[in-house]
């Protein structure tokens, strides 16, 4: 099969599924919901925002495998140096790397935002996702962290919104092609919940997915519980969460929600503060998950 007619195959295989189940995460089929408990497809892994920034990606694997941490999305400008530049035979032997082992290549977690006035700041973010999406496709990654961000003097927040939505469109049409997924971080400016459900309605591609950032603003009246279930229907892959032994941030209540909804994706853990044992830090932190998540099940289930 040639690499064009490869990614049609995959874009119509994308589009075919997710316009069968009406959602981006699916479901676990009928006979697995008769033997396990709700949520039981949640797993943990980890963004290398901070934690994995100083590792190599053979260290990033072998940590994240030791840990139990079997999911990585790959913050770029970070020491594994997973980037655009990459020659074919450099990336091929990234996605070995990720096969050889037991830790799943999530994607790219790109820094790109589609909020700029400048219309050349604005199409070089959108050329620049293009190419993380090329980069996660061949590393044998799923997708695309994408951002939405801030407002702007002089310009009104519905055209921001518009503009958004409309780059967001764009970019997963193209992702489609490749089998990719475009994930909005809840970010910036943009992060009430009631603007990302705004965005995603201008956004309306199918290919387009929330990434659940867990920030204080998810908080703001009338409470968790609402803002989850305005943007429920479009999550995709990847949920970002902090330290699950938060006190400002109610992970559990969260979690709650998650196996409520029988989610099937990826808990990532993307944490500022680096300690400093972040390998044995990530071990603790994904047997806190595992006890959060048997308290969920046993609760929702």
């Amino acid at each position: 099969m040639s690499q064009f007619s490869r990614r049609e195959f995959l874009g119509a295989a994308t589009v075919g599924a997710t316009l069968m189940t009406g959602s981006l995460w699916q479901p676990r089929t009928a006979l697995a919901q008769e033997t396990e408990k709700k949520g039981g497809d949640i797993r943990f892994g980890l963004v290398t925002y901070q934690w994995g920034k100083d590792w190599d990606l053979p260290t990033l694997i072998a940590n994240c495998s030791r840990a139990g941490a079997l999911g990585v999305e790959l913050r770029t400008t970070h020491k594994h140096g997973v980037e655009p530049n990459l020659t074919d035979a450099q990336r091929a032997d990234v996605r070995k790397m990720f096969a050889d082992s037991d830790v799943k290549c999530l994607g790219i977690g790109s820094n790109e935002r589609y909020d700029s006035p400048d219309a050349a700041v604005l199409k070089k973010a959108i050329e620049d996702t293009k190419a993380f999406i090329v980069l996660s496709h061949d590393i044998g990654g799923s997708g695309v962290k994408v951002k939405p961000d801030s407002f702007h003097k002089a310009v009104a927040r519905e055209k921001t919104i518009d503009q958004i939505g409309k780059a967001l469109n764009e970019v997963a049409e193209f992702a489609t092609g490749f089998g990719q997924q475009i994930r909005l971080e809840v970010h910036g400016q943009c992060c009430q919940l009631p603007t990302i459900k705004s965005i995603m309605d201008v956004a309306d591609n199918p290919n387009v997915a929330v990434c659940w950032n867990s920030n204080p603003q998810d908080l703001e009246a009338p409470g968790l519980e609402h803002n989850f279930n305005l943007v429920k229907s479009r999550f995709g892959d990847t949920v970002h969460i902090h330290r699950l032994e938060s006190k400002t941030y109610p992970h559990q209540q969260l979690l709650d929600l998650y196996v409520k909804l029988d989610y099937s994706g990826w808990w990532l853990l993307e944490e500022g503060e680096v300690p400093k044992d972040p390998a044995t830090e990530l071990l603790d932190q994904r047997k806190l998950f595992d006890k959060m998540l048997e308290a969920s099940r046993a609760k929702v289930g």
